[in-house]
């Protein structure tokens, strides 16, 4: 079996809570040697975003939460105070042999302890050094800081997300997930390897890279911004209704509900075939999709009535037959039961020292020649301070002593 694709690359990690931690691990994933740097006692603050926990086998307190797993497997934990000048000049002797450097500090704040990419760059010409904020390292807002849900609200995500204005309950809606940071961690990631790439194309030249939330939010706006820039108006909330083809939403059906997408003409006269109403389809308000958009209230509420007929799954498998997309509104037990899901590993296992048998999702990549087959648990805090600072000549004398100062 080939190495893994990022096998070789050695990437200092001082991310935190969520976007920049989960680009790491997917770097880590992918092969490189991620070293996660945390504060002394508290590390990550994602660690106290509250419960679950993991059960420690002696009962005590700890910090291995649901918030800190899911972001920080694969990658070795190192307890460093960067507030003090002993702490500072171990991360520059680590930034010394790394490929990348990773933060998401507060713009400005790393330049007081001589963490900055300038300071970096003159020890490591060639790293990549990227930072990943709310608002990005210029502009009025550079020294904000940002959260997923602030930037949900302030990048417009919201205002298109909810319930169709009129209904019960209509207003602007976040998004469940902090989609936000998983989008920005994902940017992260190619911005880090396009850097990479270029890097090892031009002789070494390292960069520095700016991404941030604010940014990633409006670009994954997409096809909904894109109709602002168009024409110049604001794209309603449309509740559960498709972007594209009609009809498209949740239908209430006998005993649940069923997301339906019908996307093309075709599968909407198969659809309509399936409700037993074939003559719909040739009923000039819906011959057309874009006939069909603007008479969408209309065969929406005609859709609703004929799918409160039939259970779920007796739609689902007339509707598979037919082959129309549409699928069941699973919950995370029944997403984990479905057999595709099974079938296609995503839930994996690793052996953490709290749990032998702890489940966590694989990355969403599969590769032919280089397959991500091994997973590390997230590590306990500090778990590889001694190892680590090993490599840079801190032998164990000057580790403890270093503890000792609160330094480590």
């Amino acid at each position: 079996m080939s190495a893994l694709p990022l096998s070789g690359i050695k990437i200092l990690d001082l991310t935190r809570v969520l976007a920049g931690p989960l680009s790491a691990q997917m770097l880590a994933d992918l092969g490189a040697e991620v070293i996660k740097i945390e504060r002394p006692g508290g590390g990550d603050d994602a660690r106290a975003f509250g419960p679950p926990y993991l059960s420690d086998p002696e009962g005590k307190a700890n910090n291995n939460n649901s918030f800190y797993l899911c972001a920080n497997r694969n990658k070795k934990s190192v307890t460093v105070n960067i507030a003090k000048p002993e702490g500072q000049a171990i991360i520059r002797e680590l930034a010394k042999s790394v490929d990348v450097m990773m933060e998401n500090y507060k713009v400005g704040d790393l330049k007081r302890y001589g963490l900055d990419y300038e300071t970096i760059k003159k020890i490591n010409p060639g790293i990549i050094y990227c930072s990943v904020t709310g608002f990005g390292q210029t502009g009025p807002y550079a020294t904000r800081a940002g959260y997923d849900a602030i930037l949900q609200a302030m990048g417009g995500l919201m205002s298109v997300t909810g319930h169709i204005d009129g209904e019960p309950g209509a207003g602007p809606m976040k998004v469940g997930p902090s989609i936000v940071d998983y989008m920005t961690g994902m940017n992260t990631s190619i911005g880090i390897l396009s850097a990479l790439y270029h890097r090892d194309a031009n002789n070494g030249e390292g960069q520095h890279v700016d991404v941030c939330l604010f940014d990633t939010v409006i670009a994954s706006l997409s096809h909904w911004l894109q109709i602002y820039l168009v024409n110049g108006n604001m794209p309603p909330r449309r509740g559960t209704w498709g972007n594209g083809g009609m009809p498209a939403g949740v239908f209430r059906c006998t005993d649940g509900e069923l997301m339906l997408v019908v996307g093309n003409d075709g599968q909407f006269q198969r659809t309509c075939a399936v409700l037993g109403e074939p003559e719909l389809a040739n009923d000039k308000r819906f011959v057309k999709n874009n006939d069909r958009v603007v008479h969408g209230k209309e065969i929406m509420a005609i859709f609703a009535g004929l799918f409160l007929k039939q259970p779920v799954a007796y739609w689902l498998e007339k509707l598979e037959e037919a082959g129309v997309p549409s699928g069941p509104i699973n919950n995370f037990e029944q997403v984990f039961s479905d057999p595709h899901v099974q079938s296609r590993g995503m839930r994996v296992k690793v052996d953490h020292p709290f749990e032998p048998n702890l489940s966590l999702i694989r990355n969403a990549l599969t590769f032919s020649g280089t397959p991500i087959t091994d997973y590390r648990a997230p590590p306990l805090l500090g778990a590889d301070t001694k190892d680590v600072l090993a490599t840079i000549g801190y032998d164990d004398a000057k580790v403890e002593g270093l503890k000792a100062q609160g330094i480590l």
